[in-house]
């Protein structure tokens, strides 16, 4: 991946009234003619997306429309076939993207049995940061299970871990690969909720896979529909937070929906 100026420098609290304007630690991103192939089959084709930095993106469609892809070339989990993607730090104008500026939370919360949540938690951090898990601990809801074993917590206290463990890095990326999907409704609204409001204090750029239109229209700036690796429709959700399931929410949720089963 490359790691160049976008432009004009924007701070998110120009781009995005919602961020607390203090965390200015979001990453601006550019996807520029992006191609992913797999042997013969192709999952990308000709991809281009700009996101602003601190911006909340969602992208659906049908399984195979490549969403996963997507998000793990901004990772830098696999390499694109042909096409950019570039960084831009929100914090400095020269300030390069790295690795450890990109956190991925999954549906599986991926954490390792032998270790307690704390651990699990700093993970992966210097000891100098380690005030950095306990606090996001206790930002989860999670701080009086801190000695526990993975095992001993329920799903929803198990993805909130592995939530802790990505913003305890202070990421300027966080891509989320289902990771509400294999919780039940009420857990996941709270899982939706929590998400939003560290999102709202921290000021990191999001960019959400889901199959769910709803959470999508809850948790984004913006939805991206993705059909058979092109962006085929794009949606500004201009609803006020914390969002309420009102009219004009059904409203956009069904216009999105609509447009997916079309695809």
């Amino acid at each position: 991946m490359t790691d160049l100026s976008l432009g004009r420098h924007v701070n998110e609290a120009e781009t995005n009234p919602d961020i607390n304007p203090n965390a200015v630690i979001g990453a601006e991103i550019l996807i520029e003619q992006l191609y992913k192939y797999y042997g013969d089959v192709k999952v990308l084709e000709d991809l281009d997306l700009h996101i602003q930095a601190g911006e909340f993106i969602a992208i659906v469609g049908r399984s195979g429309c490549g969403k996963s892809t997507l998000l793990r070339l901004i990772a830098d989990l696999e390499q694109q076939s042909y096409g950019e993607i570039k960084f831009k730090s929100a914090r400095h104008l020269r300030e390069g993207i790295t690795s450890d500026d990109i956190r991925v939370m999954f549906q599986d919360p991926r954490l390792l049995p032998w270790r307690s949540v704390e651990h699990n938690v700093q993970l992966g951090l210097p000891k100098t940061e380690h005030a950095n898990a306990s606090s996001m601990l206790e930002k989860v809801g999670l701080k009086e299970k801190a000695a526990l074993w993975p095992t001993q917590l329920s799903g929803g206290q198990r993805q909130r871990t592995a939530l802790a463990r990505a913003l305890s890095h202070k990421p300027r990326i966080l891509l989320l690969d289902e990771p509400l999907g294999a919780l039940d409704a009420l857990t996941r609204l709270d899982m939706q909720n929590l998400i939003e409001k560290l999102w709202r204090e921290q000021g990191f750029t999001a960019i959400l896979v889901t199959h769910d239109v709803s959470e999508a229209v809850q948790l984004a700036d913006r939805i991206i529909l993705l059909d058979k690796g092109h962006i085929s429709a794009q949606f500004q959700v201009n609803l006020p937070r914390p969002r309420q399931k009102n009219l004009a929410f059904t409203e956009l949720e069904q216009q999105v929906l609509n447009a997916v089963l079309a695809t």
